[in-house]
């Protein structure tokens, strides 16, 4: 009777198993029949763009990004700087389109570098644009953004990519991110649903994204310090929750400074991993708030959100399989199929993004990656200790990124 009841249990959660191995095969085959949502190429009105980029510490690492924006095809658009707890006396960059604001105290919290940010707008600008200090912006970015704005698109989130690929960790980096950019943003965009924030390169209605600042998660969230869900989170939750629809642009392409070695995987993934786990309560919520509202929007996303990261669903995965073996055969093939099929998804997602060279010769790196991962996954439970602020050391320019990357993939 009770390895009844435990054959009956383990093959419950097996299949649970299974669908999260096959939802993104799922998912990429459907938005081979969905369509881009752009209706027209018409530009009606050149929109007011606040472009905010936070920095920590180094001021200097985001000079290369607002010379990105100074050179770009669109020209209604402010840049403000907020160089929290820097040293910007010997600061030499100046534009007419560029603030340069130095909080005083240092505010030590990326949220409160927004809030300040918008509190500085030198206007009411109609969206508000985000980077991260470490990005370039590709000279149609705004451009393109633009365009999404003139067809009705209150949120924007653009495609963010590699702009180093010098390691074997930057490449493993950017293989996941590629993946991540195809299944959890551009084809549940495709289908209906909406775009999983990157945390950088997106674009908000300036009310929308003012009423997700002043919301309650993000002022009770300002006194949990590094205990706070991340703000990429806590903003599509706010977006969701109000049945908006985030829209994904795959051709307006931000560039972003990938990991260099396992040590940078570590501090990074540990605070990814945190805010998974943290944000698991409000992802199930949108499943059932989907599903009995019968808001496909809300159970998409929450099914896209709730998945569990590839190492850790994967890893549990092959136990399940091994152990399906001996208890339960039928479950124990399930799930060898169901990681065959995720795995070849993988690749196929891959090749439909059209990855460079440098991705398909760097996937032996793969495991190394997911080392530093299962590590990372051992610092979550002191988040004031263990997250550190990531340091950026790539200073390249747009036009050297340019140079060494493939013509821009369209997907028109």
């Amino acid at each position: 009777m009770i390895s009844s009841i435990l054959i009956t249990v383990f093959s419950v959660i097996a299949c649970i198993i299974m669908f999260f191995l096959v939802l993104p095969f799922i998912t990429v085959f459907l938005s081979l029949f969905g369509g881009e949502k752009i209706k027209t190429k018409e530009i009606k009105k050149e929109f007011d763009f606040g472009c905010i980029i936070t920095a920590y510490k180094n001021a200097d690492i985001t000079k290369p990004l607002i010379q990105s924006l100074l050179k770009q095809n669109y020209k209604n658009f402010e840049i403000y700087l907020v160089a929290d707890d820097c040293d910007v006396t010997g600061w030499d960059l100046e534009d007419k389109r560029l603030t340069v604001l130095n909080p005083q105290p240092a505010l030590k919290l990326k949220a409160k570098s927004l809030i300040h940010a918008i509190e500085n707008y030198k206007r009411k600008h109609d969206f508000t644009a985000v980077f991260d200090a470490d990005n370039l912006a590709h000279p149609d970015f705004l451009k393109t953004i633009n365009l999404y704005a003139n067809n009705g698109m209150r949120t924007i989130q653009g495609q963010r990519t590699a702009k180093n690929l010098d390691t074997m960790y930057a490449c493993a980096d950017s293989t996941g991110e590629f993946y991540k950019n195809y299944i959890e943003r551009y084809a549940p965009y495709l289908i209906g649903s909406s775009s999983v924030i990157s945390g950088s390169g997106m674009a908000v209605e300036y009310n929308l994204y003012n009423d997700y600042l002043n919301s309650p998660e993000i002022q009770q969230g300002k006194e949990k310090w590094k205990k706070m869900l991340q703000e990429d989170k806590i903003l599509q939750n706010f977006l969701v929750h109000r049945k908006e629809k985030i829209s994904y642009a795959w051709d307006a392409v931000i560039y972003d400074e990938k990991v260099v070695s396992r040590d940078q995987v570590e501090t990074q993934r540990s605070r990814w991993l945190f805010s998974y786990f943290q944000n698991l309560p409000n992802s199930t919520g949108f499943v059932l708030k989907g599903l009995f509202g019968l808001n496909f929007n809300q159970l998409f996303f929450g099914l896209m959100t709730v998945s569990p990261p590839m190492f850790i669903l994967l890893f549990i995965a092959l136990i399940f399989m091994v152990v399906g073996a001996f208890i339960a055969p039928a479950m124990g093939l399930g799930l060898f199929i169901a990681i065959g099929i995720f795995s070849l998804n993988v690749l196929w997602s891959l090749y439909l993004s059209k990855v460079p060279s440098q991705i398909w010769k760097a996937l032996y790196g793969l495991p190394f990656f997911v080392l530093g991962q299962l590590m990372g996954l051992f610092k979550i439970s002191n988040p004031n200790k263990n997250f550190k602020h990531s340091e950026h050391t790539r200073t390249v320019s747009i036009d050297e990124v340019l140079k060494n990357t493939p013509e821009k993939i369209t997907h028109d």
